[in-house]
């Protein structure tokens, strides 16, 4: 009865065809085979391909490679077009035509699918993505698995980019195969150095199959062209230096050598000339050998006031010295004829713009503006002009609202006439001390629209590839908002939660918002001033009422989860079953909470650690949408330890 016909050749239409073709069958499973040709020339039936190949205007794009448009125009019969700027937009727009047929994928994994049984509706959609860059990035404890179903999940919900950070990103993998914060319950394996990087290697080509932004790399160049190991994460790795390792770092406090014990911290003496070139030829062997990477990310070290303090190098800021190494990086990938975009970090100490120099070749380049603070609010939608603190060399503070981090990088666009684009923390940290969840939505969209609102092209999320926990809410809403940035909050909120949660939805949104009000996003995130600094920035007794209010909140909703937890669809028997498990996992918090808000902080560690190894028994459960080690690391060094920095938080 229907037929799908290929207009262009490409693998990843090829897919888009596949992928329409099987849930087109789950939506009508009577309708018999499907057949999928390829046939220029067809003028009938589903018609896939790029919009030039239809004759059809894409001249709204500043770049068909890099923007996403998507044009549906199909009637109740299957006859039209699903065209997009691009291959990859062909299959966003695959996707988005199924969802407007009545398609949902709630969160990751055949589980989180949910097709409905009806025959397709005519389709006329045109829209372009108002954000050029909307994608993630690997972070936490990350299981093979889960990175496979969230690369097949990214087009889904209208995302492009998937970032893998590192050359071989044995940090993150290890985090999740040793089990260290569940050993109660989870027996440690360690695959082996060869085993992840194949497993990368296996991502890159499911990233290639959807012709998603493929982007790489990240922190490690700074040590990896001097032979220096940079695999062994963030925490001080006692690793021995040779004479010549040691002459390229940086020189701080007239030493030089690895800052705190780890490379990933360590920067290099950017005015050595030899150093330069070291790295040079380093970043660019590895374009020329894996050519599949559309941005190379060519970041400095992973920490802050750590640059080389030599006579040559205290002449320039450092972003005078890291523009003047992109210079060089630019002209060898031109010598060589390689067109790999770079990308590098405005990020602490390089969030300040160059004072004298600038990009050779800006086209070739964007900035990554690291824009973070401690999303208890979003950013302004018109940032005013202020004044911006000067770079003192290795005295640099972090900024004191989310506004200041856009300023900085509006000066980043002047200088270089760059694209910039952000990289976001919301799925990092943050997302675990907002059991709520609704706050924390309405957070993220209002940054997306504020981001994009002061020409940020779009945002790159640093998390945890299990943001699901209790359900893919607030990804949902990064996703549609930086696709649109007109949609309406309210309008997320019934779609999603509607989808989810079935006829009585408004039931769990009550829930959830009612968690909101006890854990207050402000307190949370140590954004309300505390009432006795000595005591800690946690210290509130006010807040232990509302902590002890918790098990009446969850008990409320406990009989109604518990009659649904077999539902007609699998998708909400899943979510209602982690349900009952966040109930409680909120109860579970109550008790550290209640101490660490009356000062007594070491009885509220042991609380919390009582807590998180008894909760873990729900791990292996739950693990596609809760990342059990990447929470708890969370809130033992933020919450519960030392740790003022959610980014930095040890292993």
């Amino acid at each position: 009865m229907y037929t799908i016909y290929k207009i262009t050749s490409s693998p990843v239409v090829d897919f888009a065809a596949e992928e329409l073709k099987k849930y087109l069958r789950m939506m009508m499973p009577e309708c018999g085979e499907i057949s999928i040709e390829y046939s220029p020339e067809a003028s009938h039936g589903f018609r896939l391909g790029i919009m030039a190949d239809f004759g059809l205007d894409t001249s709204e794009a500043d770049d068909i490679v890099l923007d996403d448009i998507i044009h549906i125009d199909v009637n109740e019969n299957g006859n039209g077009i699903i065209a997009g700027s691009n291959p990859r937009s062909v299959l966003l727009s695959v996707y988005r035509y199924l969802t407007i047929n009545g398609c949902r994928w709630l969160f990751p994994g055949i589980d989180g699918e949910q097709i409905p049984i009806k025959e397709i509706e005519a389709t006329n959609y045109h829209k372009m993505a108002d954000c050029r860059y909307r994608g993630q990035c690997n972070e936490g404890d990350e299981s093979q698995q889960c990175m496979i179903e969230t690369i097949d999940f990214s087009p889904k919900i209208g995302l492009n980019v998937y970032m893998i950070e590192f050359d071989n990103p044995k940090v993150y993998y290890e985090r999740y195969y040793a089990h260290k914060y569940n050993p109660k319950h989870r027996e440690s394996e360690l695959p082996t150095d060869i085993t992840y990087l194949q497993w990368k290697r296996a991502c890159e080509c499911e990233i290639a199959k959807r012709g998603l932004q493929f982007h790489d790399m990240g922190h490690s160049l700074t040590v990896e062209p001097f032979g220096i190991d940079s695999t062994l994460g963030w925490g001080d790795t006692g690793l021995t230096l040779n004479e010549e390792q040691s002459r390229y770092l940086a020189l701080i406090d007239g030493k030089r050598g690895l800052f705190k014990g780890s490379p990933l911290r360590t920067n290099f003496c950017m005015s050595n000339k030899t150093a330069r070139d070291m790295f040079v030829k380093y970043a660019c062997d590895y374009a020329e050998l894996e050519s599949n990477v559309d941005y190379l990310h060519l970041w400095l070290a992973d920490d802050s006031n750590n640059h080389c303090e030599c006579p040559e190098c205290v002449k320039k800021t450092a972003s005078d010295w890291y523009v003047i190494l992109m210079n060089e990086v630019d002209a060898e990938l031109t010598r060589r004829g390689l067109d790999t975009r770079i990308v590098f970090c405005c990020y602490v100490d390089t969030k300040y713009a160059p004072l004298e120099e600038t990009l050779n070749a800006p086209d070739r380049f964007s900035v990554l503006a690291c824009v973070s603070g401690n999303y208890h609010r979003s950013v302004s939608m018109s940032v005013p002009e202020m004044e911006l603190k000067p770079y003192k060399r290795n005295n640099v503070s972090e900024c004191d609202t989310v506004d200041e981090y856009v300023a900085y990088a509006r000066e980043w666009q002047r200088r270089c006439k760059v694209n910039v684009f952000s990289y976001g923390y919301h799925f990092h940290t943050h997302q675990y001390l907002c059991p709520g969840v609704i706050d924390f939505a309405r957070i993220i969209h209002g940054d997306v629209k504020g981001l994009a609102a002061n020409g940020i092209r779009g945002i790159v999320e640093d998390g945890s590839q299990r943001s699901f926990f209790p359900n893919g809410f607030c990804y949902y809403v990064y996703a549609e908002t930086l696709f649109d940035n007109s949609v309406d909050f309210d309008t997320l909120v019934e779609d999603y939660f509607s989808h989810a949660y079935g006829e009585e939805w408004k039931e769990v949104y009550d829930f959830l918002t009612k968690l909101d009000e006890v854990f207050d996003v402000r307190y949370m995130t140590r954004s309300l001033p505390a009432e006795d600094g000595k005591k800690g920035s946690f210290y509130n007794p006010d807040m232990a009422e509302k902590f002890r209010s918790v098990k009446a909140i969850c008990d409320s909703i406990r009989p109604f989860a518990e009659a649904r937890k077999n539902m007609p669809l699998r998708s909400q028997t899943v979510l209602y079953r982690v349900l009952r498990r966040y109930l409680e996992y909120c109860e579970g918090l109550v008790l550290p909470f209640t101490l660490k808000c009356v000062g007594l902080s070491l009885e509220a560690s042991k609380a919390y650690e009582d807590f998180r190894s008894d909760f873990g028994k729900y791990e292996r459960e739950m693990e596609a949408l809760f990342d059990q080690g990447h929470s708890s690391r969370a809130y033992t060094h933020f919450v519960f330890g030392k740790s003022d920095n959610p980014l930095l938080i040890p292993d």
